[in-house]
């Protein structure tokens, strides 16, 4: 980015072996008006947000952060670079200026030296090395590289032969650098920084990978991948794309580095080229990856490891230049209002913007509208579902087609069952979202009405040997044409912290 670049990391304190667990977003300064650093940190404290990362190591953002306790990782900006992997002076300078002159006030932890720069700026590759060993360098000489550790974020495309991942190796042509890069890591206790982007995986695999699985939704087991050298099956995108480069350093004998997830996140809005960057698809992303990282899953090759992870990023970016998605990654709008309201179940107080507690069932996208029908109609019958507003001239009858109509079956379905386990799956059609689907004058059970009152749901429940099966019909779905229905996944929030 032209401008500077603050990259927030949300994070939860949760342990996982003997170290403590983050998750992360990052924030762009591209904003039409931008919060003040006072501001910025007044977001942090109220979302109880622990760990942070600038882009840069920006002056005013580190005297806010001064005393609030928050964890930061600063960052040695790209068009630095050069000069500190040239010059021991300037790498002590820098580190004078940007680190001493603000701790201990200000917990800085880490410090991320360029970003991409393999990708980004390959002329700069030979003194990447140089670059840590001269910031390290400093560090040793004040006595501070024990608290704060040095290393840089790679984009995942520096792995080759990604899947399966026991196969997996990086660009042979970076050898030169990665070797050392990683003996570097090994002997300063520090990590390797990976930016991984589902999103980008599957918008350029042609189709070849559901989206399902990028979004981290559940897969029945005859769809999961299996890496046929190991025998593991992968659920979803990241896991394999963080135990390829678990394999890939394996492949050059590095075994003991672990791996921080410095950029992940899904775009919530997209141009009619990215019909998948939706408000919906970045909250189930997001919201997954969350519970993922905090549930300490772990990876098919570490399990029970949580992968510490940045989300990207805390606030949209409505002046970055670009693609639509480009200025639509946040969290938050630059007013601190939240894009969308992430359902964290289990996340203690992080994101103390989810308050509603509410959840929803809809219609699954992609789902077979036979099977849709099908599932409304027993939803409708059997299922004792009031579906009275979905007749002709009541308020849910439009859009009149089986995903909206089954949608509202679903939910009515859910909400009257007090949204037991197990009551929104209907043969796997439909899916539990945070996102209210009510629209209009439509307002659906368990919604917050305009009022802010709850709609409930009709109390009437199935006997306790219904089932879901070949019942007949008591609503007939009349026309309409078959549509995507709006889908959002549930919880999550956390990832192991290795400084």
């Amino acid at each position: 980015m032209a401008t500077l670049l603050l990259f927030f990391l949300l994070a939860v304190s949760v342990v996982s072996a003997d170290e403590d667990a983050f998750l992360g977003v990052n924030i762009g300064t591209d904003l039409s008006d931008m919060p003040s650093p006072t501001q910025v940190v007044a977001l942090l404290k109220a979302q109880n947000i622990r760990h942070i990362r600038l882009y840069d190591a920006d002056r005013a953002m580190l005297l806010a952060l001064a005393n609030s306790g928050i964890q930061v990782t600063v960052s040695v900006p790209n068009d630095q670079l050069l000069g500190i992997g040239q010059s021991n002076a300037t790498a002590a300078n820098w580190i004078a200026r940007n680190v001493i002159a603000h701790v201990p006030a200000t917990n800085i932890t880490a410090i991320a030296v360029g970003s991409e720069v393999l990708t980004a700026l390959p002329n700069a590759a030979p003194v990447l090395v140089s670059a840590l060993k001269f910031i390290n360098s400093a560090l040793v000489a004040s006595n501070l590289d024990h608290q704060i550790k040095v290393s840089t974020p790679h984009s995942s495309s520096i792995i080759l032969d990604s899947f399966p991942p026991s196969q997996a190796f990086f660009n042979r042509s970076w050898d030169p650098v990665m070797v050392p890069l990683l003996k570097f890591l090994q002997s300063t206790g520090s990590y390797l920084m990976l930016n991984v982007y589902p999103y980008y995986d599957y918008m350029q695999s042609n189709g070849v990978i559901p989206l399902d699985y990028a979004l981290f939704r559940p897969l029945p087991p005859n769809k999961e991948a299996v890496d046929a050298n190991t025998l593991l099956h992968y659920t979803n995108v990241f896991d394999a794309v963080v135990d390829a480069a678990y394999f890939a350093m394996s492949y050059l004998n590095v075994t003991n580095v672990p791996i921080v997830v410095t950029e992940s996140g899904w775009p919530s809005k997209g141009d009619s080229s990215e019909p998948d960057a939706t408000l919906e698809n970045a909250n189930t992303y997001n919201s997954n990856l969350i519970k993922h990282v905090l549930n300490n899953t772990g990876t098919p090759k570490h399990p029970g490891i949580a992968v510490s992870t940045y989300i990207y990023e805390l606030y949209n970016e409505d002046l970055r230049p670009g693609s639509v998605s480009e200025k639509n990654w946040g969290l938050f709008n630059a007013n601190g209002v939240p894009v969308y309201i992430l359902h964290l179940t289990g996340a203690g107080t992080v994101l103390a913007n989810d308050t509603t507690n509410q959840t929803f069932c809809v219609a699954k996208s992609g789902s077979d509208p036979k099977m849709l029908q099908a599932a409304l109609d027993w939803a409708c019958g059997p299922g004792k579902v009031d579906c009275s507003p979905l007749l002709q001239g009541q308020p849910c009858y439009e859009p009149d087609n089986v995903v909206s109509h089954s949608t509202y079956a679903f939910n009515a379905y859910f909400q009257q069952m007090a949204k037991s386990s197990g009551t929104c799956d209907f043969k796997g059609v439909a899916t539990v979202t945070t996102t209210d689907p009510s629209h209009g004058s439509c307002r659906f059970p368990g919604s917050a009405g305009r009022n802010g009152t709850v709609v409930n749901g009709t109390s009437l429940a199935p006997s306790s040997n219904s089932t879901s099966s070949g019942c007949l019909s008591l609503y007939f779905h009349g026309g309409g044409s078959f549509t995507s229905s709006v889908i959002v996944g549930v919880l999550l929030l956390s990832t192991s912290v290795l400084f």
